[in-house]
């Protein structure tokens, strides 16, 4: 049997697998953000942060992966049938490498700006720790199980990675470089790799420096359009820079170069990295993300054509020769439209697992929560805050979700069993970034109290201070947090009969994490005083209109 036969049966049943897949369960839609409007769709195509995206096309299936950094499990892997609806179905690597060394948050480290391509049948992402050296994980069925990733390259700065697969067998990867730990940036460079992807096999070379006119080029896809080899890269920065594109006959160089995507007279400022992608019917498509502070780096879909082998993209306003990001736009070719769907945000607790959109600090301990058959709440143990810590920063049982919208309500209620100790106990519901506020029910000698806290510059070790307090009836209690434009005020407030809901403190203004932005969740902590044991109960956690 030939190889393209192979690779044709492997395309039928990856799209056989996720029309079953789509067909057994209800999609999700979120009330607060969807992109499709019918016969067009507006961007972002997902308001939520999935920094740095990279989308492969596998017959009429797409899938998109992105940056996850500290976040656990990591590399999410989202799936669409027509490019604009898209679905979490899964996640790559369940803990960060090496395991130990991400068991504590480290945050804005570990996965940084992955690639994914399908070649022989199976599915790579390769990625890039600051740190130890650049990754890849693969397997031949992108909802299953990922294999045991392997480090294909060890080193300090080694970022932003593509594979590429010529026509001649040979294989190469392209990369950046991150200069907090190298030392230098704007380079991208290139090795070549062994035909399995497993390694690479000399030194590398620079093709490509971008000092003089493109400043903190990173980032490179590597793609062959008739003859040419392109390398798609952003440059001058993630919140200021645009889109550069380099080609040549060589893949070792010299590259021509050309910007063709930039922010011009519109509000999509960057606009940053992302991926090329086709469709079955021949139309071609760029994705890339805009940076909007708290709400993270979001994900744009822009239309794109060749002209005189280079891309075209967006719409070039000004007739500059630059493309402009377009809002709305009619929604690409692909036969047959489908439902609506988007990824996951309200969790009722009613399953056997936590909902895919949840993700952890640092890589998972089973101790931090339960959740049992027929459980319909998730009970996180009241888990003692690491010794010395004046916030939450280092606090590695954090369960959070990105923000999904620019406005939103996110609520819940809580219980709190403290067992027998006395006071210290402390659960609720956060708002995280590199500053933090949360609404808390928490224990003391004399009974259960509501409290608003605060923390800014977390990570510079910035206090948590108590902003707000009232004392309650009993142990339990309805938080929500208003979150709203501009660029995430959040608004907190408390009920104990889940109809009237009293503001706590002042509003709140998001920040965004550490490469990443404000994110929403839930989380259990004891003081080092306390006495060992005591749980929270959530029975949901929803997002909603605001």
């Amino acid at each position: 049997m030939t190889k393209k036969i192979l690779n044709i049966l492997s395309i039928t049943a990856f799209s056989i697998a996720s029309t079953y897949l789509s067909a057994q369960e209800k999609p999700y839609v979120s009330e607060v953000w969807a992109a499709d409007h019918g016969k067009n769709y507006r961007n972002p195509i997902l308001y939520a942060d999935y920094s740095d995206p990279d989308v492969t096309r596998v017959g009429d299936d797409y899938y998109m992966t992105a940056s996850s950094f500290n976040e656990a499990p990591g590399l999410p892997i989202l799936h669409s049938k027509d490019m604009v609806n898209w679905k979490l179905v899964n996640y790559a690597i369940q803990d960060i490498l090496p395991k130990e060394h991400f068991s504590v948050p480290r945050r804005g480290d570990a996965v940084w700006a992955p690639s994914i391509r399908f070649h022989k049948g199976e599915f790579y992402i390769y990625w890039g720790d600051p740190d130890y050296g650049i990754y890849m994980v693969k397997t031949k069925d992108p909802l299953g199980k990922w294999d045991e990733p392997v480090l294909v390259m060890e080193g300090k700065g080694l970022i932003d990675s593509c594979p590429f697969w010529d026509e001649d067998g040979n294989a190469y990867l392209v990369h950046g470089w991150a200069g907090s730990r190298a030392g230098v940036k704007s380079l991208l460079s290139i090795n070549k790799m062994n035909s399995e992807g497993t390694k690479v096999l000399d030194k590398g070379v620079h093709i490509f420096d971008g000092h003089d006119a493109h400043p903190t080029v990173e980032g490179p896809k590597m793609y062959k359009r008739n003859g040419y080899y392109y390398i798609f890269a952003p440059a001058g920065g993630v919140a200021t820079g645009w889109q550069l594109v380099l080609r040549s006959k060589n893949i070792y160089g010299p590259y021509e170069e050309k910007i063709v995507l930039e922010q011009g007279k519109t509000k999509i400022n960057g606009p940053h990295q992302g991926a090329w992608v086709d469709t079955p019917s021949g139309e071609d498509w760029f994705y890339h993300f805009q940076d909007v502070d708290a709400g993270g780096r979001i994900v744009h879909l822009q239309p794109m054509k060749w002209e005189k082998d280079w891309p075209v993209m967006g719409i070039d306003n000004d007739k500059n020769g630059i493309g402009e990001p377009i809002l709305t736009y009619k929604k690409p070719n692909v036969g047959k439209t489908y439902p609506i769907v988007t990824p996951p945000e309200t969790d009722e607790f009613d399953g056997e697992k936590l909902g895919l959109q949840w993700q952890w600090s640092a890589n998972e301990n089973i101790v931090w929560a339960s959740k049992l058959p027929g459980q319909k709440f998730l009970r996180l143990f009241s888990m003692k805050n690491p010794e010395g810590e004046l916030n939450l920063w280092n606090v590695p049982n954090l369960l959070t979700q990105k923000f999904p919208a620019p406005n939103f309500v996110a609520s819940t209620k809580v219980k709190l069993t403290p067992e027998d100790a006395k006071e210290g106990k402390t659960a609720g519901l956060l708002v995280m970034g590199l500053d933090h506020a949360s609404i808390v029910i928490t224990n003391k000698p004399d009974g259960y109290y509501v409290q608003l806290r605060k923390a800014e510059k977390a990570d510079k070790g910035g206090v948590e201070k108590m902003l707000f307090e009232a004392k309650l009836k009993g142990n339990e209690a309805y938080f929500k947090v208003n979150v709203s434009e501009p660029n995430g005020i959040c608004t907190f407030s408390y009920s104990e009969n889940g109809k009237n809901f009293i503001k706590a403190g002042e509003p709140f203004q998001a920040k965004p994490g550490k490469w990443i932005g404000a994110k929403v969740g839930l989380y259990s902590v004891s003081t080092q005083k306390a006495n060992r044991g005591g749980y929270a109960d959530f029975e949901y956690f929803r997002i909603t209109k605001n």
